[in-house]
C-alpha cells in the first residue's frame, strides 16, 4: 500500500510517501518539506501566533493535496514539540481540521522516543543487542534504550537544538562565555538521564537519528546522502570536539554554506553540536552510528504492524492518523 506520513516539527512540515506492506522494507517514493519554524512563532504568552497557524494550515493543505495526487491510501499526520507545547494547541488543531480535513495529532515526547526506537531496532535487527538511541530535534532530545522493540527506557528532555539556541544564545556566533555556560548547563540537565541509563547496563550499540546528527556526521567526514542509506556513518566525540571549535566561530549565514547544513537549520547547528557533545559525554559514549530511519519510519512501521493486529499504540496512531475525507 502507499502511505503518507505528515510530520509537523519545530522547523519543518515534512511529507514522506512510501510504498510498504507488513514484513517488507518501506520504499520512499516522495519527500517534500515546508520550512515554517513554528517554534519561533510562539508568542510571549505561549501561543502559536496567528501567522504561524495560517502558514501551518497552508502547509498541511498543500501536503494533503500532494498525498492525494501521489495516490496515498492513508496519511498519518502528527505534530511534535512546537505544537505540543503551544498553549493554544487545541484551538490550532481544531482550525487545521476544519480548514484542511486533516486530523493532526500531537505525539508525546515519550511516544516520539518509542517510535524512533522501533525504527532503529528494525533497521539494525536483533543482532544489535541492547540499543541506546539518541535523537536531537528542534525542541527536544529523545533518548531510548532496550533489547526489544519496546524500550525499557524512553525519555524526552527539552534540550532541542532550536530551543537551546533561542534560550541560551544572544549572539551570532555565540560568545565564548555563552558556549561555556551552555555546556555546563547541559551537563547539569543530563545528570538524571545518565543515572537512569546506567541502571540498565552498557549498550551494545549507540545510535543517533535525524537531521542534527546527520549534519554533524557529514561535517566530520561521513559519506554524503548521495552515497545511499546503507553506507555506515559515525560520529566520534573527538571529531565533534574539533568541529565545534570550528563552527562555533562562524555566523549562521556562513554555516549555511557548509555541505550538509540546510539554511533553515544553520542557526541552530552550534547548539545542536553542544547538545550532542554533552549527551555523549554524560552517557560515556565515544562514538555513535547514524541510522537513516527515525520517527517517521517508526510511525509507518507501527501502522503496518497494526494492519495485522498490533498493540494499542499502533491502534491509537492509526485510529487518529488515518486517511481524512475532504470536509
Amino acid at each position: 500500500m502507499r502511505l503518507g506520513v505528515l510530520d509537523v516539527g519545530s522547523n519543518t512540515v515534512h511529507l514522506l510517501v512510501v510504498d510498504a506492506h507488513r514484513g517488507a522494507h518501506p520504499t520512499p517514493m516522495h519527500s517534500e518539506k515546508s520550512v515554517l519554524r513554528l517554534a519561533e512563532r510562539i508568542t510571549r504568552g505561549g501561543d502559536l501566533s496567528k501567522a504561524g497557524a495560517d502558514e501551518l494550515c497552508t502547509a498541511v493543505q498543500s501536503a494533503k493535496e500532494a498525498a492525494t495526487r501521489l495516490g496515498c491510501e492513508e496519511v498519518m499526520a502528527f505534530a511534535t514539540s512546537a505544537v505540543r507545547e503551544a498553549k493554544n494547541s487545541a484551538k490550532v488543531l481544531a482550525r487545521v481540521a476544519e480548514e484542511t480535513g486533516v486530523d493532526l495529532q500531537v505525539l508525546s515526547g515519550t511516544d516520539e522516543a518509542r517510535l524512533t526506537f522501533l525504527a532503529v531496532r528494525r533497521w539494525y535487527g536483533w543482532s544489535a543487542g541492547q540499543l541506546l538511541v539518541l535523537d536531537i530535534g528542534g525542541g527536544s532530545l529523545e533518548v531510548a534504550m532496550g533489547r526489544d522493540e519496546e524500550p525499557v527506557l524512553a525519555e524526552s528532555l527539552p534540550l532541542g537544538a532550536g530551543r537551546t539556541t533561542r534560550t541560551r544564545f544572544r549572539h551570532d556566533p555565540p560568545t565564548r562565555s555563552e558556549l561555556v555556560a551552555t555546556s555546563a548547563w547541559l551537563d547539569d540537565q543530563l545528570t538524571d538521564l545518565a543515572r537512569k541509563i546506567t541502571k540498565w547496563g552498557e549498550p551494545d550499540r549507540v545510535v543517533a537519528t535525524s537531521k542534527t546528527f546527520r549534519s554533524l556526521a557529514r561535517l566530520t567526514g561521513a559519506a554524503p546522502s548521495a552515497a545511499g542509506p546503507r553506507v555506515r556513518r559515525t560520529l566520534t566525540d573527538t571529531a565533534l570536539r574539533q568541529l565545534l571549535a570550528f563552527v562555533s566561530r562562524m555566523s549562521s549565514a556562513d554555516l549555511a554554506h557548509l555541505e550538509g547544513v540546510s539554511s533553515s537549520r544553520s542557526h541552530q547547528l552550534v547548539a545542536g553540536a553542544l547538545v550532542a557533545q554533552a549527551t555523549m559525554r554524560a552517557l560515556g559514549v565515544p562514538e555513535l552510528e547514524i541510522c537513516p530511519w527515525a520517527l517517521r519510519e517508526g510511525v509507518i512501521l507501527r501502522r503496518l504492524d497494526h494492519s495485522h493486529g498490533a498493540d494499542e499504540t499502533g491502534a491509537a496512531l492509526v485510529g487518529r492518523f488515518g486517511a481524512q475525507e475532504d470536509r
